[in-house]
Formats: C-alpha cells, structure tokens, sequence
C-alpha cells in the first residue's frame, strides 16, 4: 500500500483570481516535495498576484497562461492535453469569477475550458470577500458545484480577509488543502455522511497534581483530528472535544471545537454532546486515575511525595458510560492503546466495553504509537469479527475507520 497517496500522483493546480493565490506556491512546492507530479494553469488575474516563473520553479514543469491555449504546433488543443494528463485536481483559490464560468459550462479561458475537459476529481476551494461569498448569484453556484459529481468542496473559514474585512471568505490554509487533496487522493469525493453529525474526542487528558505538575501522556491527538477531518470531508458535521493538540491549527478549520483539559471536564462534553450524535469516536487517552487530592500550590519534594504515596481515585469508564446511555442507532468507535500481545487485550477489552467497534493498535511499535505518521492494528467489530489492518497513513486508517463507524449508523 502506497503510504502517501499522494506520491507519484499527477496533480494540476487551477490557480483564479484571489489574494489567496500568494499562497499556492506553498502548496506546489509541498506537492513536489512528496513526489507528486505537479502542473500549473493560471488566470491572467491570477497571474497579477503570483509569478508563473515560480510556479514553474516549484514544481519543476511549464506553468500554462491563456496565452499557451492554441498553438499551431500543436496536434491537440492544451485544454484536453491537460484534462486528460491529471488524475487529480486542485482547484484554488477558487474566484467568484472562475466559478461562474464552471458552473455555466463557459470555456473562455484556459483554466475554464479545462475544468470542462477534466473527468479528474476535483478540490474547490472558494476564495472571496464576505459580501461576494454571500451573493446569492455566487451562493447558488456554490450550491450547484455541491452537486457535480467528483468535485470536492471546500467552503472558506472565517477569519481576517486581505481587504481587513472580519468574516467568511478565506481560503482553507495550505496544510488543510494538503490534507483534503489526500484525502480525495485515498477516498475520493463521495459524501456519504451527508446529513449526519459525529462526536470526537482526541488528544490526552491532564490530572493535575498541582499548579506546576499533571499525569499525562504523550497523545498527540493526530489520530483522532484526522477521524474528524475524514468525517467532515464527507459531509459530516463535526464535533471534536480535545485536549492539549499537536496538530497544524489548519486541520481543526471547518470543526467545532470544545477544548477540555481534564477527564471530568471531558466527561462532561461528552455527556452534552452525546444526544445529537449520530455516531462517536472515543480516540482521546483519557488518564486512568487522579490524586485523590490535588494542591493548590507548588509543593515541597516531600509534600509531593506525600501526594504520589496518598489514595488515588479511578477515572471514570466514559467509553462505557457513553455505551450506557446511548440511543436507540448510535453507533460507537472504541480505541484501545496497548503494548504487548495486543489482540487478545483488545479481545476481552471489547466483550468488557460493549461498544460496536475498538481499534487496537500497538504503541511499542515504530510507527504505530503515540505522535507517529502511520498506524496499524486491529478493528474488532461484531459477532467477533476482527481485521488486521497493516500500516497506512492516519488518514488513510481514519477513512477505513469511518467508513466502518458509518456502515449502519
């Protein structure tokens, strides 16, 4: 299995008229750097804001202006040479303009008569001031590119816009186009969770000891981000409750987001958010116990030592707590982290839970633990069933997982 699915893929990035397009070469560059076989079509406004010689330096092939459609050497028109060369395309930042001509069916430019030629899915990620965006000329034909068949799109975030305007109307970062263009790469554009909401929890939980110190661990909640980005890039609405996350900001773009710190503060996102759950991924590392005390202040050795010798308080189950008052068709993903033989603890800790599916993956393992790129494992489902999942990306797992969570919620 091709570990980065984006390695060796021949991509085309459609660059429009946006301010957003000074941040494609970012993304060229990165495409490269995987080994993707990367070309660029650019609009002349386009072509205002971001040098086709960088573009071509990048990604280390001609970058194609209007000017290069027809030529009189060639045997067939660019647009279909083009069209028919990629398997995936990138299409940002998406202008108000170029989309108006998609969506039209008009090929007067290069860009455009492409996106007509192309049988290639397609990554659109809007780019526009908030009062264009929310033009109802323009949000009509957003609604209608929602509808094309292999096109994956990208709304934009709200945040700070090039014309100091506060709102919707930003393209998603260049991580997260990374992200969604590999997760088309994997997956593909289908929205099949469409209309249903999941509920995740990622990242540790710290019990606090003190001011200064906590038990933790060294989750970096990657695994359970990429379930919630997988979801939301196939329709999904999103909640995601975590703790302290090491994971570009970009990625959490398009989530809602419910920080927590502790286990009982996630305890208690989870028994709010818990009822309009369609489904849920249980990927957080939740500590198992806290001091049964806590100090207000940064104690002496000895004082902390008293505290580390004193009574100790269990965590409560919350994957079990979460099976306890489900409803009637909520589905639930269980996640286990285990050293050793791991199988068989996932085995008796799945008849223990009672969830619908755990995931098993070994943290001894390079690759597989905390803070890593890949993972592998287990996914034990129902009526004992159990499936060996080789090492893959954490998107790629995070799809197979989804998939499997999505099967009959």
């Amino acid at each position: 299995m091709r570990l980065d699915p984006l390695a060796g893929r021949r991509i085309l990035v459609g660059i429009s008229g946006s301010i957003a397009a000074v941040k494609l070469p970012l993304v060229v560059s990165a495409l490269a750097k995987r080994g993707a076989q990367v070309r660029c079509v650019i609009t002349p406004s386009a072509a205002q804001l971001v040098s086709p010689v960088a573009l071509a330096s990048l990604s280390r092939e001609r970058c194609y202006l209007d000017a290069d459609q027809w030529s009189h050497t060639a045997p067939r028109p660019l647009h279909v040479e083009l069209a028919e060369w990629a398997e995936l395309v990138l299409l940002a930042p998406l202008s108000a303009t170029t989309l108006g001509r998609w969506v039209h069916g008009l090929g007067d430019t290069l860009l455009a008569s492409t996106l007509l030629a192309t049988e290639a899915p397609v990554l659109a990620a809007a780019a526009m001031n908030t009062a264009m965006w929310s033009a109802p000329g323009v949000r009509a034909n957003w609604e209608q590119v929602q509808r094309f068949e292999r096109v994956l799109p990208l709304g934009p975030a709200e945040g700070l816009l090039a014309c100091d305007r506060q709102g919707s109307g930003r393209m998603a970062e260049p991580e997260l186009l990374l992200l969604a263009l590999e997760s088309l790469a994997s997956w593909g554009w289908q929205r099949d969770w469409q209309g249903r909401r999941l509920l995740v929890s990622a990242g540790p939980t710290r019990e606090w000891l003190d001011p200064a110190r906590c038990i933790s661990n060294p989750s970096t909640g990657r695994m359970g981000v990429l379930l919630a980005q997988a979801a939301r890039l196939r329709g999904a609405e999103v909640d995601l409750v975590h703790g302290a996350l090491q994971v570009a900001p970009a990625w959490l773009e398009g989530l809602t987001l419910h920080p927590i710190d502790t286990g009982a503060e996630l305890k208690q996102a989870l028994e709010r958010l818990q009822p309009r759950a369609h489904a849920i991924a249980m990927a957080a590392a939740v500590a198992d116990h806290r001091p049964a005390r806590t100090l207000s202040h940064k104690p002496s050795k000895a004082e902390l030592e008293a505290v580390m010798a004193g009574p100790w308080a269990p965590v409560p189950d919350l994957l079990m707590e979460l099976v306890s008052r489900r409803s009637a068709g909520q589905r639930i993903l269980g996640f286990a982290a285990q050293s050793g033989d791991v199988l068989p603890q996932a085995q008796a800790k799945f008849a223990r839970k009672g969830c619908d599916l755990l995931f098993a993956n070994p943290i001894d393992q390079t690759g597989a633990g905390f803070g890593s790129f890949t993972n592998q494992g287990w996914l034990l489902g129902p009526g004992a069933a159990v499936e060996r999942l080789e090492s893959m990306g954490k998107l790629t797992l995070a799809h197979r997982l989804i998939t499997a969570l999505g099967a009959s919620s």
